[in-house]
């Protein structure tokens, strides 16, 4: 089919001159806009305005938190160096953008790595009888999985006295009714993961006999009322008592 442009208005293609752009690159680079990095290490991040015929103000937000700027460091290029990265930095979002049009921007994102901070035993002394819980901190990037032992072994979770949970960030044993023939020993909370390894905490649990507990302040405050009633008893009696005691003299 031909396309005749006979008795069809102009039609004028102008090529984009002026496309004016946003771009960010980074130490350590980006791929395909993720950078990942790991806790205390140091990230740098350069924004650069191109196509413009003239010089732009730039504006960088961290998620949707306006970061502060100084005015040398905001037109035509600005740098951000985030140091000492942490935890909360994972999952981040900088955004550089065009203060007079916030439609030309660029952003990037952190990854950060993490392993979970477990290390070290717990000993723990509970009554015969009691509740209790069990808490580990497997907050991670990558997550990890988490698995409970007892004495090494996998923990039977098919016990009623048993119950595990796990958000994300706090991994958690609960044991009611606790038994010294049943709940006492070694229990571990392991993690693992295929960047991390294993990495464990250890609790031990030491079952005590149940304590009878008396309501100490009723008691004393019975013992007082006694105390009283007696003595006013006595008072009231006195002149009684001390007539008897005469007689008793004179016999």
């Amino acid at each position: 089919m031909k396309l005749s442009l006979k008795n069809q208005p102009f039609l004028l293609l102008l090529p984009c001159i002026y496309c004016t752009d946003v771009i960010i690159k980074s130490s350590p680079s980006a791929n395909e806009g993720v950078i990942q990095t790991e806790v205390e290490k140091t990230v740098t991040l350069s924004c650069v305005v191109e196509g413009s015929p003239e010089k732009e103000e730039l504006q960088w937000y961290r998620n949707d938190r306006l970061v502060s700027l100084k005015e040398e460091n905001s037109l035509q290029q600005s740098h951000l160096c985030v140091e000492q990265i942490s935890t909360n930095d994972n999952g981040a979002v900088f955004t550089c953008q065009l203060k007079t049009n916030s439609t030309t921007k660029a952003s990037i994102l952190l990854e950060v790595y993490y392993a979970p901070d477990l290390n070290g035993s717990e000993e723990v002394r509970v009554a015969e009888g009691s509740d209790i819980a069990l808490s580990c901190d497997v907050r991670a990037y990558p997550p990890v999985s988490v698995v409970w032992k007892k004495e090494d072994a996998l923990l039977d979770l098919s016990s009623n006295s048993y119950h595990t949970s796990n958000n994300g960030i706090t991994a958690q044993l609960s044991i009611s009714n606790i038994k010294h023939y049943v709940h006492e020993g070694l229990y571990t909370c392991e993690t693992s993961s295929s960047v991390y390894g294993k990495n464990s905490k250890t609790f031990s649990i030491i079952v005590e006999d149940k304590v009878m507990k008396f309501p100490l302040g009723p008691m004393i405050a019975g013992l007082v009322v006694v105390f009283l009633t007696i003595l006013l008893a006595l008072v009231s009696r006195r002149k009684k008592i001390m007539k008897c005691f005469k007689r008793t003299v004179l016999h």
